[in-house]
C-alpha cells in the first residue's frame, strides 16, 4: 500500500462529520461519489482535501436529518416518504460504497488497532457513527446488523425527542439542562451498548440524560464534537461540572470548530479567529487534562472559521496550538492519539 501523500504536519482523526448527510442529500448521489472521491464535493470534505490537511479518519455520522431539512437542501425530496430506518440504511450503504470504490484508499474500521495500521499506511480510517437514534425501536431490534455493517459508536439523542429521550435544546444563551432525560428505553440501550462495546456519545444529550449515562454506563464518558459552555453559553456546549465528570471517567471530549460553538457571542460568524478554537482547546486541557482533549470537527454540518476553510485547512489550526505554545506532543495526543485512547478503553485493544 503506498501511503496517502500529505502536506500536513500531523495525522488528524476526528471525533464527528456529516459528509454521508451531504451525500445523501445531493440530487444525484453517483455523481456526488464520484466528486467526494476522485473530484471536489461541496462543502467541507473530499478525499483530495482530506490528503491534504492530513485528515487520517473519524467518525462518520448517520444522521436523519427532519424532513423539512431534506426538502430545503433537495428539492426533488418527498417529505411524505421520509423513513428514518432507510434513510439511516441508504447513508451506512453509502459509507461502504466509500470503501469499495476508493481503491483501497479508505476502510471501514471496527477496532482501535485497524485505526492504527490505517494511519500508518495512509489509508482512511473511518468508524460509523449513529447520531440520533430516530430509526432504532425502543426493543433495539435492528443494532445487531447494523453492527454487522460496522457500527462502533451511537449517540441515542439529536436535538429533537424519540424513543429514549430528549435531545438538548434551547436559544443562546442556555443552559443544557433543556427538560426530560433518558427513557427506560433510553437507559436499556446504554446497557446494550455497554455490553456491545459501542461507544455512546453525550454531544446533543441534555443534562439530565448526561447524569443518567454517568450514572448509569461502565464506559468512559465521550462528547464527539461539544465545546465549553463557560466559555459559549450555548446549550450543546458542556458545563464545568459535566466536565469534571468526563474527566473522572477517564473520557474525552473533542472540540467543534462550529462558530457559534466556539464564540462567546454564540454568532454563526465565519470570522472568527482560530485561536477561538484554541481557547477552548486550553479550557479542556485545565478541566480534563492533556489525555483527555480531541478534535470533533462537525465538519459539513457547521460554519466553521473562514482562516480554516475546510478541511484542508486543519495545518493551519496545528500552527495555531504551536504559536500558542503547544508542544509537538501535545499536539499529536489532541490530534489522534488521544482518541486512539479512549476508543481502546471502550471497545478493547
Amino acid at each position: 500500500m503506498i501511503p496517502i501523500p500529505s502536506v500536513a504536519p500531523f495525522p488528524v482523526f476526528d471525533g464527528h462529520n456529516d459528509v454521508l448527510l451531504r451525500l445523501w442529500l445531493q440530487p444525484s448521489t453517483d455523481a456526488a461519489m464520484t466528486d467526494f472521491l476522485h473530484g471536489s464535493l461541496s462543502g467541507h470534505l473530499d478525499m483530495a482535501r482530506m490528503r491534504r490537511g492530513g485528515f487520517a479518519g473519524g467518525l462518520f455520522a448517520v444522521f436523519v436529518p427532519p424532513a423539512q431539512y431534506a426538502k430545503q437542501h433537495n428539492a426533488a425530496y418527498r417529505e411524505e416518504q421520509h423513513c428514518p430506518l432507510a434513510i439511516t440504511e441508504a447513508q451506512i450503504a453509502l459509507l461502504h460504497r466509500i470503501a469499495a470504490q476508493s481503491a483501497g484508499q479508505a476502510r471501514i474500521c471496527r477496532s482501535a488497532g485497524e485505526i492504527e495500521q490505517c494511519i500508518a499506511q495512509g489509508v482512511l480510517a473511518m468508524v460509523l457513527h449513529i447520531e440520533g437514534a430516530e430509526a432504532l425501536d425502543a426493543e433495539c431490534s435492528q443494532l445487531d446488523s447494523w453492527v454487522a455493517a460496522g457500527l462502533r459508536s451511537i449517540g441515542p439523542l439529536w436535538n429533537l425527542r424519540n424513543v429514549f429521550g430528549t435531545g438538548v435544546t434551547g436559544d443562546f444563551p442556555c443552559s443544557p439542562d433543556s427538560g426530560e432525560g433518558l427513557t427506560p428505553a433510553g437507559l436499556n440501550l446504554l446497557r446494550v451498548c455497554n455490553q456491545k462495546k459501542l461507544l455512546i456519545d453525550l454531544s446533543h444529550m441534555n443534562e439530565q440524560a448526561f447524569w443518567q449515562t454517568a450514572e448509569h454506563s461502565t464506559a468512559p464518558l465521550v462528547a464527539s464534537h461539544s465545546n465549553v459552555h463557560a466559555l459559549c453559553p450555548q446549550p450543546r456546549n458542556l458545563t464545568d461540572r459535566q466536565l469534571q465528570a468526563i474527566a473522572e471517567s477517564k473520557g474525552l471530549v473533542g472540540v467543534n470548530f462550529g462558530n457559534a460553538f466556539l464564540r462567546a457571542d454564540g454568532k454563526r460568524d465565519q470570522n472568527t479567529p482560530l485561536s477561538e478554537i484554541v481557547r477552548h482547546l486550553d479550557a479542556l486541557i485545565d478541566k480534563l487534562g492533556e489525555d483527555h482533549v480531541g478534535l470533533g470537527s462537525d465538519f459539513d454540518g457547521i460554519s466553521v472559521p473562514n482562516e480554516l476553510g475546510d478541511v484542508a485547512g486543519l495545518p493551519r489550526l496545528v500552527d495555531a496550538m504551536a504559536s500558542a505554545g503547544y508542544s509537538t506532543r501535545l499536539i499529536e495526543k489532541i490530534c489522534w492519539r488521544n482518541w486512539l485512547q479512549v476508543l481502546k478503553k471502550t471497545w478493547g485493544e
